[in-house]
């Protein structure tokens, strides 16, 4: 089973991970980080298959992929 983990301070939700996920596990929440900003969280880490595409395309490197 494959799960996600965010660093939510370091998310500027940018919505590039909410957006590759060919599962629909990621969506922006409704709480803010230190910084100010939404954050992306795991909505439905079930289904996470563990493709990776979010940490890729995360520009602040704030996902990783455990598998």
């Amino acid at each position: 089973m494959a799960r996600i983990e965010i660093t939510t301070e370091a998310c500027k939700s940018c919505s590039y991970c909410v957006i590759s996920c060919p599962k629909k596990c990621i969506e922006i929440g409704e709480k803010v980080n230190s910084k100010g900003y939404l954050y992306a969280t795991s909505v439905r880490p079930e289904d996470c298959i563990g493709c990776a595409m979010c940490a890729q395309i995360c520009p602040e490197s704030a996902i990783e992929v455990w598998r």
